[in-house]
């Protein structure tokens, strides 16, 4: 089982053992984990939004914001590390992720009205028509598919490494693909893409650990790396969708 996804990577489920009979790990248990996850997320998301906007000073929620990446970044990394502790850090990384994208939300809706409800929906709509694709057949996780996702999500991660290291000494970044040029919009329309068809190899990591019967924990965690994936998507969609109103 292979995967891009640096959370659900080939050997996570070997790693966490197997399960037995009812005691095992379900895709109708992971989906309630999601939807868990999801509203965890939401509700301070909500928050801080409305916090930004009634205030309409960024400044108001910044502390709020690092505390979210700052927060997220550990959560994630002791999740993927001690997976048996994901029913406790999962939650917590999506309550910590909440914070994050509802200021950086708010911020882009100061400038850019109408994008985050466009990137909202189109997070979801990918996500189900990516799952309606992938349960009805006409997507299928062949070797080759996560080969190909593999390599490209593997390229992206050293692109945005490459430039942050040159934004860090100074250089100002890799010139093109972050402005609202044509390579740019480009250069966003190919992550949001490659950011999507990871949710297909997600699909299929989940359902392969439900056939194995992997522990129950691994609900959770299967879960968590699902919402690391959507939470990459609705990011690339909101830069592409910043990319694309700048040139109005």
């Amino acid at each position: 089982m292979r995967t891009a996804n640096p959370t659900l990577n080939s050997r996570t489920f070997e790693q966490a053992g197997y399960g037995t009979g009812t005691a095992g790990m379900t895709i109708n248990g992971t989906v309630n984990k999601v939807g868990i996850l999801l509203l965890l997320l939401i509700v301070p998301a909500a928050w801080v939004w409305n916090k930004a906007l009634t205030a309409w000073d960024p400044a108001e929620v910044g502390t709020l914001v690092i505390g979210g990446v700052v927060g997220g970044l550990v959560l994630a990394i002791a999740t993927v590390i001690k997976k048996q502790w994901a029913p406790v850090t999962a939650p917590l990384y999506a309550m910590a992720q909440g914070l994050y994208l509802g200021g950086l939300s708010a911020w882009i809706h100061m400038s850019y009205k109408g994008i985050v409800i466009q990137a909202v929906a189109l997070t979801f709509g990918t996500l189900f028509a990516l799952l309606f694709a992938y349960r009805s057949g006409l997507i299928r996780a062949t070797e080759n598919f996560k080969l190909g996702i593999v390599a490209a999500t593997g390229a992206i991660f050293m692109v945005y490494l490459v430039s942050m290291v040159l934004r860090l000494v100074g250089v100002g970044g890799i010139p093109m693909i972050h402005d609202g040029g044509t390579v740019g919009i480009l250069f966003s329309v190919f992550v949001v893409a490659i950011a999507a068809l990871n949710l297909v190899l997600d699909f299929d990591f989940i359902e392969q650990g439900a056939e194995h019967g992997a522990p129950k924990y691994m609900e959770w965690y299967a879960a968590f790396g699902l919402m690391v994936t959507l939470i990459w998507l609705y990011v690339e969609i909101l830069r592409l969708l910043m990319k694309l109103q700048s040139r109005d």
